[in-house]
């Protein structure tokens, strides 16, 4: 009797188990065929106002027509960006949470310090755009070339300040790359986004800032580009010298790419992938993109992944040879 009792728990355990296996199933189905019923959480893990917040918000207006459902941008700014990719990472698996990620905090950060997420938690949706990141100055400032810059730093050790998004960032690690080549000695200032290093440039409390940098301040002459962190010259900023011009063989991989937590179905993937990619084509977006003096640029998911992934191993072979990592 007890083995016949035994028999029966296992044969309504297996049941159990088939129809919840089942039910999941057609969950999941259900859900791509009805993606997206409702709003979208979109993470952006840089302050507001920035270039890459500002062009977020400009995407998502298109992606509310082409997708029927509201887009909420939400701030979650700090650690170099990955504060807002580990939200995304550990987000529940249903394609409603999506969010920012550009090279560090996908193949740079992760390899240099401990982040509550690996690249494996992530999965790929679009990229659409590219970056126009540089090493900026007060637009009165007397450094008129990054080479100024240099030159005080030999003369005055350690008294160059420059501030970044985070320590580990990648003007972080390209500036200190920079110094070592040069012999020099400089001091750097980790913020938590853009907009504080400008701040704290304009008000003379640091004497550079490396990264993404607001045009508004450029153009108005409040801040000048003395260099441009790019492996291209830029279209938008042609006279200024990139790293190569100034013989410094660095690479620099940036885009504004989209991710989501690795398990979202492939389905719900190919809906906001195609969603993108219309969504880039828009005379409103390109316009605004424009404006912001940030190049358009498409890759699909699996593209994405592909060059996400040959990124990491470049970097963990050149931090390796570097001695950062072991």
């Amino acid at each position: 009797m007890r083995s016949r009792f035994v028999e029966s728990k296992e044969v309504i355990y297996l049941s159990m188990v088939f129809v919840l296996v089942f039910s999941v199933m057609g969950y999941a189905q259900e859900d791509v065929s009805k993606y997206p019923s409702k709003p979208i959480t979109y993470v952006c893990p840089v302050p507001p106002g920035t270039g890459t917040d500002l062009s977020i918000r400009l995407i998502a207006k298109e992606l509310e027509k082409i997708l029927g459902q509201p887009i909420v941008v939400v701030n979650k700014p700090g650690a170099a960006l990955t504060i807002g990719t580990a939200f995304v990472a550990s987000a529940k698996p249903d394609g409603y949470t999506i969010g920012f990620s550009g090279g560090p905090p996908l193949f740079f950060t992760p390899l240099l310090e401990k982040v509550p997420y690996h690249l494996n938690d992530l999965r790929m949706i679009a990229q659409y755009g590219g970056f126009n990141f540089g090493v900026i100055v007060k637009g009165d400032s007397p450094f008129k070339t990054f080479k100024d810059l240099i030159d005080y730093a030999r003369q005055n050790p350690k008294k160059m300040t420059y501030g970044t998004t985070g320590t580990n960032s990648m003007g972080h690690i390209t500036l200190e790359r920079i110094a070592k080549l040069e012999n020099v000695q400089i001091t750097h200032i980790p913020f938590k986004g853009t907009p504080e290093s400008q701040t704290a440039l304009l008000g003379g409390h640091i004497l550079a800032a490396a990264g993404d940098f607001g045009v508004s301040l450029v153009e108005s002459g409040q801040t000048r580009v003395v260099m441009m962190l790019k492996e291209e010259k830029s279209a938008e900023y042609p006279q200024v010298p990139i790293l190569k011009d100034l013989g410094y063989d660095l690479p620099y991989p940036m885009i504004i790419g989209v991710i989501t937590a690795k398990a979202v179905p492939d389905g719900i993937v190919a809906k906001l992938d195609d969603a993108f990619f219309k969504a880039m084509k828009e005379p409103a977006f390109i316009k605004g993109m424009k404006e912001l003096h940030l190049p358009v640029m498409y890759r699909s998911g699996k593209e994405l992944d592909a060059y996400v992934a040959r990124n990491y191993e470049y970097y963990s072979k050149l931090f390796k040879e570097l001695g950062l990592i072991k």
